[in-house]
């Protein structure tokens, strides 16, 4: 595909999005119907949406409107590009640009626009993030690092970064967590190496595995919302642990016992009438369900469709959550609370009302991670009793 084909793939499937199709669902659906695209050219259109989606007001304000073909222009000019080498009509590229389309705007004044976040969301970014909420929501407008875990039960991390790099993978260090590695050339060829395909390392955000790493050591512990299992597996790098995974929908961890037995480790799956029969254990992890404000660049749709309804439904979520797997949590046990959420409704607020709820519990340790060049915005609290 020629870059401006690529330019008409992203404005049809931007469309598709428009007509209500999810984003995920909108690109499966053309590369299905458009064989022919090879793997760059995916890549490509796939980037070309996301960065529509991590800048949609800005991308409207300068495209002069809301339609694909008017958010690619106005995401476009933002990044500099020549639109006349893209729009030229020819093969399949979209059509020149009229003269309308020509006429590039003044840059937005108002704040919402500028930060990319609908108008509602701003009184929480400011809550939450004080001085640094324009700076974050910013930083919620660009790609996010790519980040592996090692799996240092099975590999030191030197090693690690030389069998990547013998297939094409480059990686530094990653400051948020001792197994963390950050990519810095060869994402796309992860998939297809020795080190991931023998369960050496495993894609995970660093601060996911700090949230991780700062829980205590041993004993038995059940990953209550494990969704896809990036965390049992993380927890799971300790011997001492043993670790049972449970999701509300099984579905979720469909493929968690093929990336258990490839990493080496060991991972019982449990319904939530097996988790409750398992209990008390000595460590239950909670990574709640929540607005994922804080992985907003790798799933930027969310700022778009998340609703004051929406939040206060998670936040009734989140609470339930706590509450039962309070009752999981051995006496001397630890009950953590994590969420990917920027937001104070999600986060403090939610261990405030448990308390209150619970006053022979108390809080042993909170953490907050920024988004930053090194990882997504998360959460963390860790509940003893007294």
């Amino acid at each position: 595909m020629t870059p401006g084909a690529r330019v008409s793939a992203a404005i049809q499937v931007l469309d598709a999005i428009a007509g209500g199709l999810a984003a995920e669902q909108a690109l499966t659906r053309w590369a299905r119907q458009s064989r022919f695209a090879g793997s760059k050219d995916r890549a490509a259109v796939r980037d070309h949406v996301f960065d529509v989606l991590r800048q949609r007001r800005t991308a409207a304000h300068f495209g002069c409107g809301d339609t694909g073909r008017a958010l690619m222009i106005g995401v476009l000019h933002g990044q500099g590009a020549d639109l006349d080498t893209l729009f030229t009509g020819e093969g399949h590229a979209p059509t020149p640009l009229s003269d309308e389309e020509r006429q590039v705007p003044n840059a937005p004044e108002d704040r919402a626009t500028k930060n990319n976040l609908p108008d509602w969301l701003l009184p929480l970014f400011d809550a939450a993030l004080g001085d640094k909420a324009d700076a974050v929501a910013v930083s919620l407008q660009a790609r996010g690092p790519i980040c592996l875990r090692v799996n240092t039960a099975r590999i030191e991390v030197p090693a690690a970064q030389a069998l990547l790099a013998e297939d094409g993978v480059q990686t530094c260090a990653n400051p948020l967590a001792d197994a963390a590695l950050t990519v810095t050339e060869g994402t796309r060829r992860i998939r297809n190496s020795r080190a991931f395909s023998d369960g050496y390392v495993e894609l995970q955000d660093a601060a996911s595995q700090a949230v991780v790493a700062a829980l205590p050591l041993g004993g038995r512990v059940l990953d209550y919302c494990a969704g896809g299992g990036g965390k049992a597996l993380a927890l799971a790098m300790d011997p001492s642990r043993e670790i049972t995974a449970h999701d509300i929908d099984p579905r979720r961890m469909s493929d968690l016992t093929p990336r258990a037995e490839r990493a080496g480790v060991s991972i019982t799956l449990a319904d939530t009438e097996q988790a409750k029969a398992g209990g008390p254990y000595d460590l239950v992890l909670c990574d709640a369900p929540c607005s994922g404000s804080g992985a907003w660049r790798r799933a930027a749709e969310g700022k778009w469709t998340l609703t004051p309804d929406r939040l206060a439904e998670l936040t009734g979520i989140q609470d339930q959550i706590l509450e039962t797997a309070a009752a999981l949590t051995a006496p001397q046990g630890v009950l953590a609370y994590a969420t990917c959420s920027l937001f104070r409704e999600e986060n403090e607020a939610r261990v405030e009302a448990f308390l209150t709820r619970h006053p022979a519990w108390k809080i042993a340790r909170m953490d907050r991670y920024d988004v930053t060049p090194d990882g997504d915005g998360f959460f963390s609290a860790q509940l003893t009793r007294d």
